[in-house]
């Protein structure tokens, strides 16, 4: 059995409804997978839910009820996000599980059982917000950074995991892999925070403390630091103990945001795994932040927007377009409703939309609803043809490169140019023309204007799936499963019939 490409998005942690950092990056990862499974390659796409930790029980005792039940409602939120932006995930992991929570046990009693975890006492800070232990040289010019949130002193008995003693190792692997973060200049980061002296890691918490966890099985007076249980997911969903786990690591991708990549995915991960004997994640892809203004989008400044109502308004194939285009990935990007409207309007509505819209109806006036066939080729249709092949060639690559956004920008750039050829040709003008040569150059217009928008509905399939699939459908083709020749330009839609005019994004100024 081949492997299957595996790719992953971090799985979103239960201590809030689902915002538009979450949609990204479930958006982005998608993207990745549809485009590998157009390219022929067997995927397996996982995403899920962290469930366990103090801020998860904390939420539930103010609301009065039990941690699982507040944890049983947002899985059903983050899965309706996933459902209504149409995420193609194989699989979705809740770490309240069974399959997960066995997993995570005998990953620790493993390491336990190779002296790997050790008990001690510790005296020092601890980070409520952060679920995590600090140390004074976490502090800014005395003071512990907003991130932490508040930060109490604690004195208690806990299990530590031997971190310390792979640093060298992990700095090593790094300078020796230097792309296995992208974008690149992100290993730097963890390398800078590899130059002070890693601490073993605390990977317990008393039930004293914090019940809501997974309890260790050597100890059944503490449970499993979030981190250590949350990270373990990407191989307890896949068979982590079994065969089956071949199928599917080393993992392709593991996407995630800047925040999360050190040191919880470049450091304990990687250490984790070098500890068990299992290979090494293949990539890192790491995304920037949505900004407001040039700062973070945070729920405190009410600044964070809810995909679920621009979905609402716009259709969930607008929202991933804009997503796509707008960031670079690796880079933080502006996300504003009058940068989305902009988009909307220019891109979508009056050069994507206005093509089909002006095609369709063109189609039934002047060819009785059927497309016709390509009968001549002057330069005008020859400079569509070589324009086309310049995109396909360099859309596919940069998809290949993650640059998604510059494959969109010259994906719509043909469709401009679709809407130039039209202008130029005049099919309303070739109408009224007697002239034997105009019917034909009529017919033909036609027929570059549908092949036309037919590859760009190709290419755009990764990205706008279902508004891809509607307007194959408009023109009597059926949707792809692999791009193959499906990206070739041909003839193959001569006397398929149109479909009735439809306006696919309705401009919505509110």
């Amino acid at each position: 059995m081949s492997k299957k490409f595996f790719i992953t998005t971090a799985i979103d942690y239960a201590n809030g409804s689902p915002h538009v950092g979450h949609a990204y990056e479930k958006i982005l990862t998608d993207v990745i997978a549809r485009y590998k499974r157009l390219s022929g390659e067997s995927v397996h796409f996982l995403t899920g839910l962290d469930e366990h930790g103090q801020k998860v029980q904390m939420s539930a005792q103010k609301k009065g009820v039990e941690p699982i039940g507040e944890c049983d409602a947002l899985a059903a939120e983050f899965q309706d996000l996933c459902s209504r932006l149409t995420i193609s995930n194989d699989d979705y992991i809740r770490t309240t599980q069974t399959r997960h929570k066995e997993v995570v046990q005998s990953i620790l009693q493993k390491l336990f059982d190779e002296g790997l975890i050790y008990k001690a006492d510790y005296n020092g800070y601890y980070s409520i917000r952060q679920e995590q232990f600090v140390t004074e040289k976490e502090r800014v010019d005395g003071q512990w950074p907003e991130i932490y949130g508040e930060v109490i002193e604690v004195t208690e008995s806990n299990y530590f995991f031997k971190l310390s003693q792979y640093q060298d190792w992990l700095i090593d692997y790094i300078r020796s892999n230097d792309t296995w973060i992208y974008p690149r200049f992100r290993s730097a980061d963890v390398l800078n925070f590899l130059k002070e002296p890693l601490n073993d890691l605390c990977i317990s918490r008393p039930k004293e403390r914090l019940s809501w966890g997974i309890e260790l099985p050597f100890d059944q007076n503490f449970v499993t630091y979030v981190w250590f249980d949350a990270l373990v997911n990407y191989i307890s969903a896949i068979g982590y103990g079994t065969d089956a786990l071949k199928a599917y690591w080393p993992v392709d991708y593991h996407v995630i945001g800047k925040d999360i990549l050190s040191p919880p995915h470049a450091v304990y991960w990687p250490i984790m795994l070098k500890a068990l004997g299992v290979e090494m994640p293949q990539h890192f892809l790491v995304h920037g932040w949505w900004l407001s203004s040039g700062s973070k989008m945070s729920k405190s400044d009410g600044e964070v927007i809810n995909p679920l109502d621009l979905i609402n308004t716009y259709g969930a194939d607008a929202f991933r377009y804009f997503v796509i285009r707008e960031m670079n990935v690796g880079q933080d990007s502006e996300f504003s409703l009058e940068l989305f409207q902009s988009r909307y309007n220019s891109d979508l509505a009056n050069d994507l939309g206005n093509l089909v819209s002006r095609l369709l109806n063109m189609g039934h006036r002047f060819a009785n609803g059927i497309i016709p066939e390509m009968q001549i080729l002057e330069d005008e249709e020859r400079a569509v043809i070589d324009h086309w092949e310049k995109v396909k060639g360099s859309a596919l690559d940069l998809y290949e490169d993650f640059q998604f956004h510059k494959a969109l920008e010259k994906t719509f750039v043909f469709v401009a140019e679709l809407n130039r050829y039209a202008e130029l040709r005049a099919p309303w003008k070739l109408a009224k023309s007697e002239d034997a040569d105009d019917q034909k150059r009529l017919g033909t217009t036609l027929a570059f204007m549908a092949e036309g928008l037919r590859l760009s509905s190709v290419l755009l399939a990764p990205v706008m799936p279902a508004i891809s699939n509607k307007i194959l459908k408009l023109l009597s083709t059926d949707p792809i499963d692999v791009f193959d020749h499906h990206l070739e330009w041909g003839n193959s839609l001569s006397q398929n019939a149109f479909g009735e005019k439809e306006i696919l994004f309705p401009k919505n100024d509110t």
